[in-house]
Formats: structure tokens, C-alpha cells, sequence
């Protein structure tokens, strides 16, 4: 057998080696969400037995801003399309293009997130922080936790952008690009959830 022969079979297999990790890496990130999905239901559940708590305070009809929550849900459904478009760009090795999208999927979240903190610092302002009732402090809970996802999304879209600018786009990296796509896409739904449950039926309540 050739030297040729022999190169080519190593690199196959190492190849195959790396797919296998990778997709034991996938599975394994599947179960982190699990878990992740059992935290948020049980937040979801504390909330909706605390709504009413309010204490003599504000309901969420008071409170919510549907036009500002609004928007805020439009921004983090286009950072989802955007980084399906980084993976898109993936699949293609067009490393360009996979930082553009990854950078605009920043920037939208970037924009999700400092509406949210605007949106607490006008409600504790307002004097509607978390200690005024229970209904507050199951929102601010839960909303918060989902904030504190994104702002790690974010943090990871960025090392990942100067991972790939230096790597390229590796047998790793994209096992991590794939972890961070279930997580991003992840909060999106999870974000329907606060609006439907939280802002919705709250502002219509």
C-alpha cells in the first residue's frame, strides 16, 4: 500500500473520529437543555401561581408595554433567522459570511438585551422592583434568568467570531457553532413563552 494510500486513510479516519465526537458533543448539549427546559418550566409554574400575588400593587396590565415588548420579540426572532444564516454561510465554508451573520445575530441580541434592562430600570424607578410583590418577583425572576441566557449567547457568539477569525471553520468549531445554534433558538422559544404568558396574557388580563 502506498504512503498516499496510507495518508488518506488516517485523515478519513480522523475525520470519522471527529464527527463521532461532535455528535456525542450535540447529544450531550440536547441533555444540558433538557435540564435547562425543566429550570424554565418551573419558573413559568411559579409565576403563573404568583400572578395574582400583587399585594395591592400593580398588575401586569398596569406594567407591560406591548408596543416595547414588541419589539424587543421582533429583534430576538431576527437574531434567530440571522444565526440560521450563519449556519447556513457553515455549510458552505464561507468563514466571511459566518462572522457577518454572527455579528448581526449580536448586535440584534445586544439590542434585546439593553431594551430589557431599560424596561427593569424603568419598572423599579417606578417603584415596581422585585420586592414590591410576589407578581414582581416571579416576573423579574423569570424574565431576568432568560436575559442572563441571552447575555451568555452573546458572550459565546463572540468568542466563537475570534475562535473561527483564527481557526477557521475546524471539525470543533462547528460542533460549537451547532451547540450554540440549539441554545440560541433555544431562548427564541423560550422568549414566545415569556411573551405569550408573561406580556400578553398579562397586558389583557
Amino acid at each position: 500500500m502506498s504512503t498516499n494510500s496510507i495518508a488518506k486513510q488516517h485523515i478519513a479516519h480522523e475525520n470519522h473520529g471527529h464527527h463521532d465526537i461532535g455528535a456525542t458533543k450535540v447529544f450531550g448539549f440536547w441533555i444540558y437543555l433538557m435540564s435547562d427546559l425543566i429550570l424554565f418550566a418551573c419558573l413559568f409554574a411559579t409565576y403563573v401561581v404568583l400572578v395574582n400575588g400583587t399585594a395591592g400593587g400593580p398588575t401586569g396590565k398596569d406594567i407591560f408595554n406591548l408596543n416595547f415588548v414588541l419589539i424587543e420579540t421582533f429583534l430576538l426572532l431576527f437574531s434567530s433567522i440571522t444565526y440560521g444564516f450563519a449556519m447556513l454561510a457553515m455549510y458552505k465554508q464561507k468563514i466571511n459570511l459566518v462572522k457577518l451573520w454572527l455579528l448581526i445575530t449580536f448586535l440584534l441580541g445586544l439590542g434585546f438585551v439593553i431594551m430589557e434592562i431599560y424596561e427593569f430600570h424603568e419598572l423599579i424607578a417606578e417603584g415596581y422592583g422585585p420586592d414590591r410583590s410576589a407578581f414582581l418577583s416571579a416576573f423579574f425572576t423569570l424574565v431576568s434568568t432568560h436575559g442572563i441566557h441571552v447575555s451568555f449567547g452573546l458572550a459565546w457568539i463572540i468568542i466563537m467570531i475570534i475562535h473561527i477569525s483564527r481557526h477557521g471553520l475546524t471539525a470543533v468549531n462547528q460542533t460549537r457553532l451547532s451547540c450554540l445554534s440549539l441554545f440560541w433558538h433555544f431562548l427564541d422559544v423560550v422568549w414566545i413563552c415569556v411573551f405569550t404568558v408573561v406580556y400578553l396574557l398579562g397586558a389583557l388580563a
